[in-house]
């Protein structure tokens, strides 16, 4: 999701870090963001394996009740499971083999100590039952929860949001992003008139009574948890099939009954950014859940296989060009950053939240990616260079971990920037192209740290880039190339950077591009020229003396 734009540029959040290689963060934390960003001990014992939410969502009274069937297979022996659900949501009752357990709650998380033995290896499941009025949005998607709008005609709009806060802001679950569930069904009744979509495939619709539906959702692979979503309206849809690497990818579009013109227009975006991402990042992750392009009351989320999207139907970012070149009006911003989701924060999720520039970084690089394919090379490139103007370099890029902490937003544009210098430093974008898709690839269906991430792309590149990564996501000094031209030819050095960074650059010196590999002391190049002009796609500064 993109959600550092307060509306187009962003205002700090952060608290500010001091000046050193690994800017220690001084913001305290709370026994409840430990709770929440800890894999507890009551988490580490038991592993996911299907969720079956059921749950009857009441538009009037803004309230939600139902149940979460939660499915898991026990690793080692324990009698606590640690289950989540914020406040002012209430568990009226959680239950195993029919028998009532014992709950202990601690804020947001709730242990159950469980009665029946619970041997290794074995699959069991609890019940959780619960009621209640669950957070609303107050500026979906960045202050998540429930939306409760309604549309021009006055009927019921209504969607979930809750990427950062947590999906147990509307349903219990396992609240943390190490444990995937391995495939989910959602089942929501809403009032008759009115269409829920949810992730992956429509199983069937149930008339349960004269006054409502339940619609069931099935998910076939598995997924995070803040993917996981609820949409609800007067929905209208269309759709069509894509041949794509994996065969025919089914694309379905819901939206408003009154967009329905104009969303057969935009959403020409959609199977162009399959297109470009497929070329990129490799298959499409979710063939047997479909590709969804759902129509929502805030501007858009990265939902698996059930993107939703409230761009206004305009290109760009709700209108603007976020690079400042034009090449930010050619694509409907929230389709290509979204669905590039799919790929980057659905199929490969981090662990952490600290990590988040896992999902947001690459995403964010997939924009320039999507203009590399359809309009060529040096478009792509013009835009990643041309959003570097929003970053701030306010805090590093990589938060604090164990406390459900997320790192600087420049996790987009400057981690956009860091992959567009990385590309240079490969120098073969077929090699470039592999890499990507051979993370997809690697990582398939998984959570991950940015170490492996890391170790992965050093792997492939043949390049240690342990301090090329410190610099860009754990530092906020940008590299300065400082540099002086006289008789005795080039003399150049970098500032500003951690240890051991002597990352190469391109100059044009004399009309010529040449390589050169600056450090922290200082070198010379004996060569006569009156100026030299770095190559603009590395992300670095520059300083005459």
């Amino acid at each position: 999701m993109n959600r550092f734009l307060i509306p187009v540029f962003l205002l700090s959040i952060y608290p500010l870090f001091s000046q050193t290689s690994l800017f220690e963060n001084q913001q305290q934390f709370t026994r409840q963001d430990t709770l929440r960003g800890t894999i507890t001990p009551e988490r580490d014992w038991w592993d996911l394996t299907y969720y079956h939410l059921d749950i009857t969502v009441d538009p009037d009274t803004k309230s939600i009740k139902g149940k979460n069937t939660i499915h898991y297979r026990v690793l080692k022996k324990h009698t606590v499971l640690q289950v989540d659900l914020q406040s002012p949501l209430k568990i009226e009752k959680i239950l195993q083999d029919g028998k009532e357990l014992k709950v202990n709650s601690e804020g947001n998380a709730h242990f159950v100590t469980l009665d029946k033995k619970q041997k290794k290896n074995k699959i069991n499941s609890i019940e959780v039952y619960y009621s209640g009025k669950p957070r609303e949005a107050v500026n979906a998607p960045w202050d998540g929860g429930i939306s409760w709008k309604k549309d021009i005609r006055g009927n019921h709009f209504i969607a979930s949001s809750c990427q950062g806060l947590g999906a147990s802001v509307w349903w219990p679950n396992k609240d943390h992003m190490y444990d995937e569930v391995d495939s989910m069904l959602v089942s929501v009744t809403v009032p008759k008139k009115l269409v829920n979509v949810s992730n992956g495939r429509l199983r069937k619709v149930e008339e349960r009574d004269i006054n409502t539906k339940t619609y069931h959702w099935f998910v076939q692979n598995p997924i995070n948890n803040y993917g996981v979503n609820i949409n609800i309206g007067d929905y209208v849809h269309f759709g069509e099939q894509y041949k794509g690497e994996k065969g025919i990818l089914d694309m379905d579009y819901y939206v408003l009954r009154d967009n329905l013109d104009l969303a057969k227009e935009q959403f020409k975006d959609a199977p162009k950014t399959i297109k470009a991402f497929e070329h990129w990042f490799g298959p499409y992750p979710f063939y047997e859940d479909s590709y969804k392009l759902v129509e929502a009351p805030y501007l858009g989320m990265e939902h698996q296989s059930s993107v939703t999207y409230g761009n206004k139907y305009v290109n760009g970012y709700l209108g603007n060009d976020l690079s400042g070149t034009g090449w930010g009006l050619k694509f409907d911003f929230i389709i290509v950053h979204e669905s590039g989701h799919e790929w980057f924060a659905n199929n490969i999720t981090n662990k952490d939240i600290a990590d988040m520039w896992i999902h947001e970084s690459f995403t964010a690089y997939s924009e320039g990616l999507f203009l590399d394919y359809h309009y060529g090379k040096e478009a792509g490139a013009a835009y990643i260079v041309g959003t570097r103007k929003s970053i701030q370099n306010d805090s590093p890029i990589i938060g604090n971990y164990n406390v459900n902490h997320e790192g600087s937003s420049d996790m987009y544009f400057k981690g956009a920037n860091m992959l567009h210098t990385l590309r240079q430093l490969v120098e073969d974008d077929n090699a470039w192209k592999a890499l990507l898709r051979g993370l997809n690839k690697e990582f398939y269906h998984q959570t991950v740290t940015t170490k492996q991430i890391e170790n992965y792309i050093s792997k492939e590149t043949k390049i240690d880039l342990t301090a090329f990564f410190n610099q860009y996501l754990r530092d906020t000094r940008i590299p300065t190339l400082e540099y002086d031209l006289d008789e005795n030819g080039l003399k150049y050095r970098y500032t500003n950077i951690v240890n051991d960074f002597d990352m190469p650059v391109i100059i044009k010196i004399n009309g010529k591009d040449q390589w050169i590999q600056p450090k922290a002391t200082w070198q010379v190049l004996n060569i006569k020229a009156d100026e030299i002009n770095v190559n603009p796609n590395f992300y670095i500064n520059t300083t005459s003396l």
